[in-house]
């Protein structure tokens, strides 16, 4: 585009707590200050965050559909809608950068008329997220989905490994461009020094949404074999069921004095400076957001070392916290990071620094 000001459009399934919504809110708060005509197309009414300043905010909801086939219709249905909308928005204006985030989405975009020429954000690991125990016959059907969204599509992968993942199932898009997540590193660090409930108490923390994936089980069962004795922190939310199971989880594992539930912080940053590490110990990720930002506030972390992102983030002396999928392995690790904390390098974060980040999604621009 030469530095002219470009039309960019961000699509995501919603803007709840998460990882891949941080990411569409700081790309597209970055991308406005550059210039640019920046808009988050969300699926579903659902905001846990502020919109950043000069960013616009298009909302299409799914109008459920009628008759007996409309879960079949559904993906058709909501591009349809999808289509509708951006018209009304954008008129007979070309969309310059559209991106889209997460499946759902994905699945979306990929029979939408107006967004032939988006490119698809993969976030989370196919194999071991999406494919892992199913039966033949869905994995069949699962993977011939993700050929048919993803192929024939230009594809962003949040991490190098996410490629080879890419790679090993077939799926051909037409062009694959790597890019790391992006962190507003000097903001991470300024919030970190805001006052934290827990400070002056020994903990460490976990920050992920309750679910399967991020293995709380195993989480658990390495905070109790650890030799620390203070509090574990749990930054995140899920359902009502969702909390409930996690509670009774704490109970099982005999943790109901020593674990605190935190819940989603707005400012989950003062809380990873004043922890002595974050634990991550999920089965697999697309990139570990969590890791990077309690790095950029000084905290050393542990993590799983699960497709995909870990190693990729916790190179050098920050190997140290990379741990086997089991609780001795991570307990091992926590001991081990807790007894000697490694130096962190807050240069060498730079590279997933927001500034540089925006500059190779900017790069996609035709032109």
């Amino acid at each position: 585009m030469n530095g002219q000001r470009a039309t960019i459009a961000l699509i995501i399934d919603g803007l709840p707590g998460g990882g891949a919504e941080r990411v569409v809110l700081t790309l597209a708060e970055k991308m406005a200050q550059a210039g640019h005509e920046v808009t988050i197309v969300s699926l579903r009414a659902v905001c846990d965050y502020t919109i950043p300043a000069g960013v616009g905010y298009l909302v299409v909801e799914d109008d459920g559909g009628h008759g007996p086939l409309r879960r079949i219709r559904e993906i058709a249905r909501r591009a349809a809608l999808l289509d509708r909308a951006l018209a009304t928005h954008y008129g007979e204006r070309p969309i310059d950068l559209a991106i889209s985030n997460l499946p759902k989405t994905d699945r979306i975009v990929a029979a939408s008329q107006r967004l032939r020429q988006a490119w698809m954000c993969l976030h989370c690991a196919l194999t071991a997220g999406e494919l892992v125990n199913r039966t033949p016959w869905k994995r069949w059907l699962k993977l011939r989905q993700f050929r048919r969204t993803y192929g024939g599509r230009p594809l962003i992968t949040v991490s190098a490994a996410l490629q080879d993942d890419v790679r090993s199932l077939g799926i051909q898009p037409t062009r694959m461009v790597a890019i790391y997540n992006p962190f507003p590193l000097d903001a991470i660090r300024q919030k970190a020094q805001e006052p934290c409930p827990m400070d002056g108490e020994e903990f460490v923390v976990h920050a992920g949404r309750f679910n399967r994936q991020k293995r709380h089980d195993r989480l658990f069962e390495a905070f109790r074999l650890s030799a620390f004795t203070g509090k574990l922190v749990l930054l995140g939310s899920g359902s009502e069921a969702e909390v409930a199971a996690m509670q009774a989880m704490v109970q099982h594992y005999g943790l109901a004095d020593r674990v605190v539930f935190a819940g989603f912080q707005q400012n989950p940053y003062s809380y990873m400076r004043a922890a002595r590490a974050l634990v991550l110990t999920s089965d697999y990720e697309g990139f570990g957001n969590v890791l990077v930002e309690a790095l950029a506030c000084g905290t050393p972390v542990v993590s799983t070392d699960c497709p995909c992102g870990p190693n990729e983030i916790l190179t050098g002396p920050l190997a140290i916290g990379l741990a086997g999928l089991s609780a001795e392995s991570v307990a091992a690790r926590l001991d081990a990071v807790l007894a000697s904390p490694p130096t962190i390098d807050q240069a060498a974060l730079e590279r997933f620094g927001v500034d540089q980040v925006a500059q190779q999604y900017l790069a996609l621009l035709p032109g």
